[in-house]
């Protein structure tokens, strides 16, 4: 039956979320109703509710980096079951289109390719919304809305994990840990003993610092804007650190002198054409390899001259870090579990539910 509960909507953009009591219907074939425990911010929520961003659709529940647990599953759902502990997936895995099948990718047919994924899966498989609040209909976000303490999901976009996982922790493999660490482990594909640049230092870069420091590179240079994180990135493994405000000269200037040319690789956790042209300048010519993971609101994007690339510079782009999410998450909770890498170390605040906008106000703070 029907489940009524607390949620986080976004009436309108530019506007705190409002805690309201939402019904969320039950789940229907091939759907996952899950009890969420716990939802990190990312500064995707941030996007959406930007009065620039003129996609987004409204009312409308967000949050698409979250843990929970299984309450009830739709008829035709065999991959997980009621008690399961889940990791929502806003990148779907339907594991039958062309993509699915391909190990060159983890797009999935599910998304249109011409759209960003922050203005899709905005609605169930059949076109209705499973949340209802005062008598209306309320968007989903990203196929799985995890601000809110029941949400339902296809069974496409989910990820069953280890029974005795800590889901204050794993919930931050929903994308920032992920998105981070693969774009350095999948897409950029570090190789040990290299050199790295990584451009923003929020949970996306140090997630990526973590992937360097992982597949063995020998030096990783880290730039923000915000010195104060430069303590952290030091103890994940930063050799180097960069703030561009505190340079006399341009930080890929700087970047090519400290590195004799330029990196090996190149990460942009955080996006706008700023960036992700240090990015790209700084990368050695003959093989340097510029990864770009962030994107900023209204942003001109990237100007590139055709003899950039001809010298053997490569730009890559990565979503959710290239993870299959249903095949390859569970693995990743099976690392945390094993001490591979550590992600206390990306939770700054634990906040009640009710404390959402404080935890925005956090984020835009840079803390």
């Amino acid at each position: 039956q029907v489940i009524k509960c607390k949620a986080a909507i976004a009436w309108e953009a530019n506007k705190p979320l409002c805690i309201e009591e939402v019904e969320v219907a039950p789940p229907k074939a091939h759907e996952v109703r899950i009890q969420i425990i716990a939802t990190a911010l990312c500064h995707t929520e941030a996007h959406i509710l930007h009065p620039k961003f003129t996609e987004a659709f409204f009312p409308v529940i967000l949050g698409h980096e979250g843990s929970g647990i299984v309450e009830s599953v739709g008829p035709g759902v065999t991959n997980c079951k009621p008690g399961d502990k889940v990791i929502p997936l806003y990148m779907p895995q339907c594991k039958k289109c062309k993509f699915c099948l391909s190990p060159l990718t983890n797009f999935c047919a599910k998304l249109s390719p011409s759209k960003s994924p922050l203005v899709q899966q905005e609605l169930m498989e059949d076109k209705t919304s499973r949340f209802t609040c005062k008598g209306k209909p309320v968007y989903h976000f990203m196929g799985i809305s995890t601000f809110s303490q029941y949400t339902v999901v296809s069974d496409t976009n989910l990820a069953k994990i280890d029974d005795d996982a800590n889901l204050e922790r794993v919930c931050l493999l929903g994308c920032g840990f992920s998105t981070g660490y693969g774009a350095a482990i999948n897409t950029a594909k570090v190789t040990p003993g290299s050199t790295c640049a990584i451009f923003g230092l929020g949970g996306v870069g140090l997630s990526a610092l973590i992937g360097c420091k992982v597949a063995g590179a020998s030096r990783i240079i880290a730039v923000d804007i915000n010195s104060e994180k430069f303590a952290k990135a030091k103890a994940l493994g930063a050799t180097d650190c960069l703030n561009p405000r505190d340079l006399q000269k341009p930080v890929q200037e700087v970047i090519i002198e400290m590195t004799g040319g330029g990196v090996d690789f190149a990460l942009d956790c955080a996006g706008g054409s700023e960036a992700m042209r240090a990015a790209l300048d700084c990368t050695t010519v003959g093989w340097g390899s510029c990864t770009l993971i962030g994107v900023a609101i209204g942003d001109k994007g990237l100007t590139v001259s055709p003899t950039e690339i001809l010298m053997g510079r490569t730009i890559n782009g990565t979503s959710f870090g290239g993870y299959k999410g249903r095949d390859s998450i569970p693995k990743l909770v099976t690392d945390y579990k094993n001490k591979k890498f550590n992600l206390d170390a990306l939770v700054t605040h634990t906040l009640p539910f009710d404390k959402i906008n404080e935890a925005f106000d956090l984020m835009h703070q840079g803390k």
